[in-house]
Order: structure tokens, then C-alpha cells, then sequence
């Protein structure tokens, strides 16, 4: 759960803020508990995991839009090129099934 709000400033968004509240309750990123998938992957990328749950919780944006952000806050926060690409596949390849499970009317 955020103690203060977060704040991310997106090159892909009209009104370019991210504000997420105080009190977001948050995973900071569900990776795979498969032990090479996490060893390369888990504990990386936590602020940008706060802005894509966020993204996907409210629906303000598309599920597609809300993967890019997540990759474009992964490299932001200085994750290299290899390790966000493999994060922002892993969202578009299993995200859809939290995205549609929030918000119904927007299954593909």
C-alpha cells in the first residue's frame, strides 16, 4: 500500500501525469514464481509496477496503452533494454486476463 502518492510523467498520455493516491494497495509486479523468470526478473521495476497496476485498475487508458507506460516508466527508472522488453512482454502476453477480469465490457 503507498504511504504517499506516486507521480509519473508519460511521454504516451494527452495530460502527461500518472497520479496514483495514497493508499493504492499494490503486488509491485507479479513475476512468475519460476525460479530463472524471477531470479532475472522479480524485485525490479517497482515504481513502474505501481503506475501499470494503477493503469489497470482505473481503465482510463486501454490495456495496450497502459503496457507501453509500463515499459516506458521501466526505462525511465533505468532498466535496460533486454529485462523492460521482457516485462512489458510478459504483461501483454498475460495481462489481458487481469485487465478483462476488471473490466468486462473491454475484452477483446
Amino acid at each position: 500500500m503507498l504511504l504517499a502518492p506516486l507521480w509519473y510523467k508519460s511521454e504516451l498520455l494527452d495530460t502527461g501525469i500518472v497520479k496514483v493516491p495514497t493508499g493504492f494497495d499494490t503486488d509491485f509486479g507479479s513475476v512468475p514464481r519460476l525460479p530463472f523468470m524471477f531470479w532475472l526478473l522479480g524485485d525490479r521495476g517497482h515504481a513502474a509496477a505501481v503506475v501499470h497496476d494503477y493503469l489497470y485498475r482505473t481503465a482510463n487508458v486501454s490495456r495496450a496503452k497502459a503496457d507501453a507506460i509500463f515499459h516506458e516508466a521501466l526505462r525511465a527508472d533505468g532498466e535496460d533494454a533486454v529485462s523492460s522488453w521482457l516485462m512489458w512482454t510478459g504483461v501483454r502476453i498475460g495481462g489481458w486476463a487481469a485487465y478483462s477480469h476488471r473490466h468486462p465490457e473491454n475484452r477483446p
